[in-house]
């Protein structure tokens, strides 16, 4: 097929890129410049909100997958129109143009949350859902909880917080519980779900086990062969202060957003995902494995 890949550059989409040619597609990278990619198509999520707009990107596309995303609002990238306006006019489009299958990469916790993230993904998410209802197209979406890989924002910060011996953590992170998924079984059974248009409509990408994160952190810290350390919680006046440090520093992955998506549990059954994978997917005690592959 066919398989329109809009964020294709970005840390999910790189890995969505590699499964859906390693299962025999012919990937369109969509990118916001011009990179020299075979078939890349240019797209910018900051402007391309009309559907017209989209309608000849999608000739002779099969497929689409979006993948493309941002964890805060910035006047170079603003988080509703990367997030709503550009993929509901691209959603729009593929009804029009006759694309059945559309596959969106969301979050788990996006249908309760009240961050911008939340609420923006939400509304592209329901856009999707109404139009897979309305029949005019075939839709999933998938919710992932933490994506754990090489090249990931959050990946990156964990694996900051393994190398301390000793971590001092936000009592809210400490406690709350995540699902961790390798970036590259996500990107598996995507590669799957596009040749499944009755697939299921919702799917969360959760690993099979549940995981304080303070408890993930200090697994990944063993994991790479040291002990377990020492953790201090943070107080929370001082927790919402070095959040909002990090708003100041647009690269950071420690923000408000990042604390109050981290302060909520982040679980969801196991099942469905391993299903779709056709196995069970990594658990968080060997995802370390899963990085090093992949580095």
């Amino acid at each position: 097929m066919k398989i329109l890949l809009c964020g294709a550059t970005g840390f999910v989409g790189r890995a969505l890129a590699r499964a859906l040619t390693q299962a025999g597609h012919q990937v369109l990278p969509g990118v916001s410049q011009p990179r020299g990619l075979p078939g890349e198509v240019v797209m910018d999520f900051t402007r391309d909100h009309a559907a017209a707009g989209w309608l000849p990107r999608l000739q002779g596309v099969a497929a689409v997958v979006n993948a493309a995303g941002v964890l805060r609002d910035t006047p170079r990238r603003p988080i509703a129109a990367i997030h709503t306006a550009a993929p509901i006019a691209l959603f729009d489009a593929c009804a029009q143009a006759g694309v059945r299958r559309v596959v969106q990469i969301s979050a788990l916790g996006v249908e309760e949350g009240d961050t911008d993230y939340a609420r923006t993904k939400r509304a592209a998410d329901e856009r999707l859902l109404a139009l897979h209802a309305q029949g005019q197209l075939q839709a999933t979406v998938v919710r992932p909880s933490v994506i754990f890989g090489a090249g990931g924002d959050s990946t990156a910060l964990f694996m900051t917080l393994a190398r301390l011996p000793l971590r001092v953590l936000p009592r809210p992170v400490i406690e709350a519980r995540i699902q961790p998924v390798a970036v590259g079984e996500l990107a598996e059974v995507v590669a799957r779900l596009v040749d499944q248009p009755d697939a299921t409509t919702l799917l969360a990408a959760v690993g099979p086990d549940p995981v304080g994160m303070a408890d993930f952190v200090r697994s990944l810290r063993m994991q790479a062969g040291h002990g377990a350390g020492w953790q201090i919680a943070l107080p929370g006046w001082l927790t919402r202060l070095s959040a909002r440090a990090g708003d100041l520093v647009p690269v950071s992955p420690w923000c408000s957003t990042t604390l109050a998506m981290l302060s909520q549990d982040n679980v969801a059954d196991p099942a469905a995902f391993a299903a779709a994978l056709g196995r069970g997917a990594t658990p968080y005690q060997r995802l370390l494995e899963t990085w090093r592959q992949e580095d």
